[in-house]
């Protein structure tokens, strides 16, 4: 996987070899091939090891790293820990070779593999950790398909370049920029639920609305309308708050927190009551809808 050294003018003079090398690239290459080659640049080892901190590698992790070059990164993941296992894909087949080799050199080519793949043909169900630093175009190009069919809760780390639209969840700005991001899971528009509170059921018709981790929504109980506040979703870890009136219980602060498995949510609430000082705890399970009762009319005629 290319890199760039982390000292100052290190980095200046390496990028701006690699700005030169990418501008000559497009005059030599025809226009297909300048959509998917990424020139490789050898890592700085400094680097490799500051973007593992960064992921926070642990025991387990499956890394992969999209271009991998001369395997550096998956190498170094694997003889940091013992009990981490990796995958390098590489379009360029002599750099696979070298790749193999220093896998054997070093001892861990039982738990690390180097495939000659294109990148976008990668299984990336197994991840979970996905490494990548490729011309900035290419990786944006290959965030649909981190976002679609990498596993809620990988974790993607890339140099120098960011990914769009996309806000990193971490950020290391001690010489070259290393960023990580924590794959969402994907949360549908429409979400019905009940919760069951002292013997009567209230249902709740939600609309959520996704940018990456962002989260945002609405609800309605009732002929009532409320914003969800403090939103955050984490991997395929939820939680956000409600404040809401039940009929006949009287203002309800809500405090859900769950996980999204598929078309499932579920978790538990903990609502704490204006009125009396209450607290309760209820489980929750939300379910997918196409239609929302969130959008039915309401009327003129309420309190």
């Amino acid at each position: 996987m290319p890199a760039i050294l982390s000292a100052p003018a290190a980095h200046l003079t390496r990028l701006s070899s690699l700005v030169v090398a990418c501008c000559a690239l497009t005059v030599l290459l025809p226009a297909y091939a300048q959509e998917r080659f990424s020139l490789f640049v050898p890592s700085d080892e400094d680097d490799v090891k500051r973007m593992l901190k960064l992921v926070g590698l642990r025991d387990g992790d499956v890394v992969y790293d999209l271009g991998s070059g001369d395997g550096r990164i998956v190498l170094q993941a694997a003889r940091q820990n013992r009990k981490v296992t990796g995958r390098g894909i590489e379009i360029d087949e002599k750099l696979v070779a070298e790749s193999r080799q220093a896998a054997k050199k070093f001892g861990v080519s039982d738990r690390v593999q180097f495939l000659h793949q294109n990148a976008f043909d990668a299984d990336l169900k197994d991840a979970t950790v996905i490494a990548m630093w490729l011309w900035p175009e290419v990786m944006r190009m290959l965030r649909p398909k981190i976002l679609k069919e990498a596993r809620p809760g990988a974790r993607v780390v890339t140099r120098v370049w960011d990914l769009g639209t996309w806000k990193p969840d971490l950020t290391d700005t001690e010489g070259s920029h290393v960023y990580v991001w924590v794959v969402p899971a994907q949360v549908a528009p429409l979400w019905n639920w009940t919760l069951t509170v002292q013997g009567v059921p209230y249902t709740y018709a939600a609309v959520f609305e996704q940018h990456f981790q962002m989260v945002e929504g609405v609800v309605r109980v009732g002929h009532r309308r409320g914003v969800f506040e403090s939103m955050k979703l984490n991997g395929d870890e939820i939680s956000f708050t409600l404040a809401m009136t039940l009929d006949g219980l009287g203002l309800a602060r809500h405090q859900f927190s769950g996980r999204v498995k598929g078309d499932v949510m579920e978790g538990k609430v903990t609502l704490s009551f204006e009125r009396d000082g209450s607290v309760v705890e209820v489980p929750w399970r939300a379910e997918p809808v196409s239609t929302s009762d969130y959008f039915a009319p309401t009327g003129l005629n309420f309190k």
